[in-house]
């Protein structure tokens, strides 16, 4: 079964999100039923640091089911266990992009060669890296019988409501992944924030600082924000770490040797004005570092003035729907998505090689 428990980090400590529960719920369904499950999952992107063990995931899972985590994926010991496992027992794998295999998804490679003679399903639990043609997601469906997950159904569902309601939808774009690009150049009005917003800003001619040059090496991301930049609103003044305090500055303060981990107040009551005159706002990524309590401030109050709304609200990706329970709003809004990237591929009209395997 694979499932997404890709997590932010806060120092090496991985941080929880609504997936875990949601998996666990998942995952459950199938113990009821006497199944054997081996889970397959992913940590961080290669060779960065936030690609680490999932030991810690495990523990997580375990606050709502029990789980057995070994630290292999396709060697003696994990084979050794998965012929071991009995009927509702539930065993999770290593950190699958540990393998290079993982990136390389042609069905004679090593992971496909091993695991699958030794299952006879396999189960897609994450709409959210159904847009990924890796080997976890889209070889092992090809030689299997398969199936939609619960979670990634639920998902399915809900993105088919919400295509229907995304024109002259207000979109809040943050975090730091560049996927949202996707959205962009499609005559939606735009409010930046996060990374995004660091390269409208030197799209429009602002020096950030030598930190952020760079941000200037994503040439495609910038050609279309050129195209679009009259739909695209940016921050006004930003939030500084200066040792650890929050100091504001305006533009015309730049460049600065700091760091740039939230909006600024401006920009937040400029940004509440447009969420006001909104019929569907679409929220995907943070708008900072909002696990740090002084730059928690720009993601608070624009989900706050988002809840608020009346307009048909829609939340995107793992940091979101953390942030979203942080601050007790998960009800307030229309729809609280578990994907970021795979979700934005389909709104955009795109198909999903995870999605499209699976029969």
């Amino acid at each position: 079964m694979r499932i997404d428990v890709n997590s932010p980090l806060n120092g090496n400590k991985v941080v929880e999100t609504p997936r875990f529960k949601a998996h666990a719920e998942a995952i459950k369904k199938l113990m009821e039923k006497n199944a054997k499950i081996v889970i397959l999952a992913h940590q961080g992107s290669k060779g960065k640091k936030d690609c680490i063990s999932l030991k810690q995931h495990s523990k997580i899972l375990n606050k709502y089911t029990k789980v057995k985590f070994i630290n292999d994926i396709i060697g003696k010991r994990a084979i050794k266990e998965i012929y071991n496992i009995k009927n509702g027992q539930v065993l999770l794998l290593e950190n699958i992009r540990f393998l290079k295999e993982e990136f390389n998804p042609s069905l004679k490679n090593r992971v496909v060669n091993v695991l699958s003679p030794l299952f006879d399903y396999y189960i897609n639990d994450a709409f959210s890296v159904m847009h990924r043609s890796q080997t976890s997601i889209v070889s092992f469906p090809k030689i299997m019988k398969n199936a939609i997950g619960p979670n990634a159904y639920q998902e399915l569902k809900s993105a088919d409501k919400i295509k229907n309601k995304i024109k002259n939808c207000l979109f809040i774009l943050g975090g730091n992944k560049f996927d949202i690009s996707l959205l962009i150049n499609k005559n939606n009005k735009i409010l930046t924030t996060g990374i995004i917003s660091l390269i409208a800003l030197q799209v429009k001619g602002y020096n950030l600082g030598k930190i952020y040059d760079y941000l200037k090496k994503y040439s495609e991301i910038r050609n279309l924000i050129k195209k679009s930049i009259n739909n695209i609103k940016t921050p006004t003044d930003l939030a500084l770490n200066v040792n650890g305090k929050r100091k504001e500055i305006s533009l015309d303060e730049l460049p600065t040797k700091y760091e740039i981990w939230d909006i600024g107040k401006q920009t937040v009551n400029e940004y509440k004005k447009e969420i006001k005159k909104a019929k569907t706002i679409f929220f995907k990524g943070v708008c900072g570092m909002e696990q740090y309590k002084n730059f928690s401030y720009g993601t608070k109050e624009i989900l706050k003035s988002i809840a608020k709304s009346k307009a048909y609200t829609v939340i995107a990706g793992g940091s979101s729907a953390e942030a979203v329970d942080k601050y007790n709003l998960r009800k307030k809004f229309g729809y609280v998505s578990l994907s970021g990237g795979a979700l934005v591929h389909y709104l955009a009209g795109e198909k999903l090689p995870g999605l499209e395997v699976l029969n």
